[in-house]
């Protein structure tokens, strides 16, 4: 599979023959890391092969010892090599294959095999973007990707989790039904398997966040103007539903046919919500605001089994206590609890997004509570 470099020598070495492939391996010492760098050339051992080896080493770490055909590590000199079909370049191909069988190529190899085993290694590619170790605060190396220490939060248990937002006129009854009606085939389908229950509710409470922070996003660009934050807010209510999915994944492993429903209502509900909130983003949040009430109220009942016994209090997912900064002997109801929160806090935010557009009014005239939750 060839890289981006190789791509991008067509356009420098117009004049190199397709044929003319071949593959160099840089390995260098930065910092006690090891970086390998795989590079697919177009040309042999030639002065073509120099401007393209120069243009890649301009990525190389500070330090480097590097010349225009190899770079050297230690003792050890890694050459260029290449293949060709071309008549003309036979023999200089030879004599780069065998030069090249010389080299220690197990060696480098090797290094490649343990740069993608050990943690302390960084893969880095020529553009020079390498991902960097991030660090707990004890020192050991952080163990998601998908989140960032700066990104984790202690939730706010304290928020009223009876608020209910009255229906008051025909969209909001329009609403409410619409989310009332939803429920029972839930319901039916469940019942009291509130852990699958709970991972099929975040895959559907993950999507309106999505929806109305890209419409907003388009808007504000064909617009020329500010949201107000609300991309930015609606966005991270996206994120935070898709974290509780993530956590409630590994308590509750999905089969066959729920991952089949999760597509199936997704592409409903995806499409659905989309065309809703081009029509009326007024009903479209009020909606979510109700979605989120009964949100809370199935996760109510998911903790009333666990105090019951009904269900195992079982230990907290590792992912779940670095998100909510959560103590090392959590359990799962104490997940549930600060998902209850979050949901809670997801309420307040589409119902005040309703309330927005039902006083005549954009969302960009109010400022977003951006990190309510």
């Amino acid at each position: 599979m060839q890289s981006v470099v190789a791509r991008a020598s067509r356009r420098f070495l117009w004049t190199a023959s397709p044929r003319q492939q071949g593959s160099t391996l840089f390995r260098v010492s930065s910092s006690g890391s090891i970086h390998v760098f795989p590079v697919y050339q177009m040309v042999t051992l030639s002065d073509r092969a120099g401007f393209l080896g120069a243009l890649m080493v301009r990525g190389l770490p500070a330090g480097t010892e590097s010349r225009t055909q190899e770079v050297k590590f230690r003792n050890s000199n890694f050459s260029s090599f290449a293949s060709s079909s071309a008549s003309k370049s036979e023999e200089r191909s030879s004599a780069a294959e065998a030069e090249a069988l010389n080299h220690p190529v197990n060696e480098v190899k090797q290094a490649l095999k343990e740069a993608k085993a050990s943690e302390n290694v960084a893969i880095s590619s020529y553009w020079g973007i390498s991902p960097r170790t991030v660090l707990r605060e004890d020192g050991s190396t952080w163990p998601w990707r998908s989140f960032m220490p700066w990104d984790t939060y202690t939730a706010d248990t304290s928020i009223d989790l009876k608020r209910h937002r009255e229906t008051e006129t025909l969209t909001d009854k329009i609403a409410f039904w619409t989310v009332k009606t939803l429920r029972v085939p839930t319901d039916l389908f469940f019942r009291k398997r509130y852990g699958c229950r709970a991972m099929m509710l975040e895959t559907v409470a993950a999507v309106p966040g999505m929806v109305g922070g890209m419409l907003l996003h388009l808007r504000s660009l064909r617009n020329f103007e500010h949201s107000g934050g609300w991309i930015k807010a609606l966005l991270e209510e996206a994120e935070n539903e898709r974290m509780h999915l993530m956590t409630f994944m590994e308590v509750a492993k999905p089969k066959w046919y729920e991952r089949a429903l999760v597509v199936t209502v997704q592409g409903i509900f995806f499409n659905a919500y989309f065309l809703l909130y081009l029509l009326s983003p007024r009903i479209a949040h009020r909606m979510v605001g109700y979605l989120e009430e009964e949100a809370i109220h199935s996760y109510t009942q998911y903790l009333h089994e666990i105090d019951c016994g009904r269900l195992p209090n079982v230990p907290a997912p590792p992912i779940a206590i670095d998100y909510w900064r959560l103590p090392k002997d959590a359990s799962i109801r104490d997940v549930v609890e600060v998902v209850r929160a979050d949901e809670a806090h997801h309420r307040d935010v589409n119902h005040f997004a309703a309330d927005i557009h039902e006083e005549g009014r954009l969302l960009k005239d109010s400022p977003a509570p951006i990190g309510y939750h």
